[in-house]
């Protein structure tokens, strides 16, 4: 068990005006248990980078005091376990089990205690394969549960969990939780500080909430249930997925147009093993979902025009070559793509300039690229970001750029994968009616997602992998 204080904790990311977190007095002691809230950008996860020793002097500013059982957090890693919001970052080794391992030996543990931790730690998350199972072919999900396996392997006094089931579906998610639940087993339970933006799912592991005030210091602090009566319509508004707040359905109201892309029996090696068949029209929005590891994100890579298939066919728009043939030029006007991981496609130091690469390369003028800059900026907010470096977003504002910039060139056809990862409630219900704007003006969106609410409010179609029903999607609307 490790006890946190902050006293007048912030920092600034270098090269930024706005301060990421300030004035934050908090303290945690030993072996509870604490939910992290916020709106999107409120600093959560530069409060836990903070606490994991990661914010190196010369890459920011700091202010305030932070310590871990009275120590600096450079001082006390060996006490802290933490799971990013991109798992990928942390896996360093080729195969599963030597990765969860890797910590274990660094840390002295004797060789004959190592192995039957790293399986302890493999069975909490639900890790579905033997420890020989290559870390490159594992998907986002499952890379989410290793990574939380690696840590948990560990023991550490101070558990920092960002978003650990964003990307896992949800029976993966469950067993996450399950591993999380047990971890407080024991005389030296582990305090845990954790960050989800499903609230709800998340409350029976917490025995606390704590919520930041976006520009500095902590809005409330207490029992869920305390926390959520005095404040839950405000914290509502401004982006805090408080349980019991529906959406309305934003399901179109047509039948869908001429069909833009369309797979038959493609397959990818072991990636996409079994065909699947599919394809979207102008004019509506196609869910894909099913467990992790089912071959969804490839899937979305492939109708990107991004990767080839290993069998079948992939046609879109007509066009007699398949879309990963297609010019760069020719591909970005028709198809835009939103990766899983969104700085995988960020090639600049400012988020502007990010925007404008699309619109530059097709040859649009100076005035054109400015406004359409300035239009997504706005429409996504991210205009205070716009000079930002795009790797110092917090994970909802990278995904929300990622967005922009694949609309950036007004491609018929979006395909996005975990589109909705990341957002606090407000910007979710911004970016789920901005594609529902783009659906109605006659673009096709098909979106990777575990997110239900996404499917249940949006979707007009779903397509489910790794089922009985892999090959025989939902019935498509008959064009009237």
């Amino acid at each position: 068990m490790s006890r946190v204080e902050l006293r007048g904790f912030g920092w600034r990311h270098a090269g930024r005006r706005a301060w990421a977190i300030r004035d934050v007095d908090l303290t945690i002691e030993h072996g509870e248990r604490v939910l992290l809230l916020g709106p999107s950008g409120a600093g959560k996860s530069t409060l836990l980078a903070a606490l994991a020793g990661l914010l190196p002097d010369d890459s920011g500013e700091a202010a305030g005091s932070v310590l871990i059982d009275g120590a600096d957090p450079r001082e006390a890693r060996d006490r802290v376990g933490v799971v990013f919001q991109d798992p990928q970052t942390q896996l360093v080794m080729a195969r599963s089990g030597d990765d969860v391992a890797f910590g274990l030996e660094n840390r002295g543990v004797p060789p004959a205690a190592i192995w039957p931790r790293v399986s302890d730690a493999l069975d909490r998350v639900g890790f579905p394969y033997p420890i020989t199972r290559s870390t490159a072919a594992l998907s986002g999900g499952e890379a989410q549960r290793l990574a939380l396996a690696g840590v948990l392997a560990l023991r550490p006094g101070l558990l920092l969990l960002d978003e650990p089931t964003a990307n896992l579906d949800p029976t993966g998610a469950a067993l996450v939780r399950e591993g999380i639940a047990r971890s407080r087993e024991g005389g030296d339970a582990t305090t845990l500080i954790v960050v989800e933006h499903r609230v709800a799912e998340a409350l029976p592991l917490v025995d606390r909430v704590v919520v930041l005030e976006p520009g500095g210091g902590v809005r409330a602090d207490g029992a869920a249930e305390v926390v959520f009566a005095a404040y839950g319509d405000r914290l509502a508004a401004e982006g805090v997925w408080v349980p019991g707040f529906a959406f309305p359905p934003l399901k179109s109201g047509t039948p869908p147009a001429e069909e833009l892309i369309h797979a038959e029996n493609v397959t990818v090696g072991r990636r996409l093993r079994v065909p699947v068949s599919m394809g979207v029209g102008g004019g509506e929005v196609l869910a894909v979902t099913g467990p992790n590891g089912a071959g969804k994100s490839t899937l979305a890579l492939l109708l990107g025009g991004l990767l080839a298939p290993a069998g079948g066919t992939v046609t879109a728009f007509g066009d007699p070559r398949p879309p990963h043939k297609w010019k760069a030029a020719t591909l970005t006007q028709r198809i835009g793509s939103v990766f899983q991981n969104p700085e995988h496609q960020f090639v600049t130091a400012r988020v502007a300039e990010e925007l404008a690469i699309g619109p530059r390369r097709l040859g649009r003028s100076a005035a054109d690229i400015a406004a359409t800059v300035d239009e997504l900026l706005d429409r996504l907010r991210l205009t205070k970001l716009a000079q930002a470096n795009p790797y110092t977003l917090s994970g909802g504002e990278a995904r929300r750029l990622s967005v922009a910039t694949a609309l950036a060139t007004a491609p018929r056809l979006l395909v996005l994968d975990e589109p909705t990862f990341g957002q606090d409630r407000r910007t979710w219900i911004e970016l789920v009616t901005l594609l529902a704007t783009l659906r109605d003006d006659g673009h096709a969106v098909v979106a990777v997602t575990h997110d239900d609410d996404f499917v249940q409010t949006l979707a007009d179609r779903t397509l489910p992998l790794g089922s009985s029903m892999h090959n025989d999607p939902l019935p498509r609307r008959r064009r009237q």
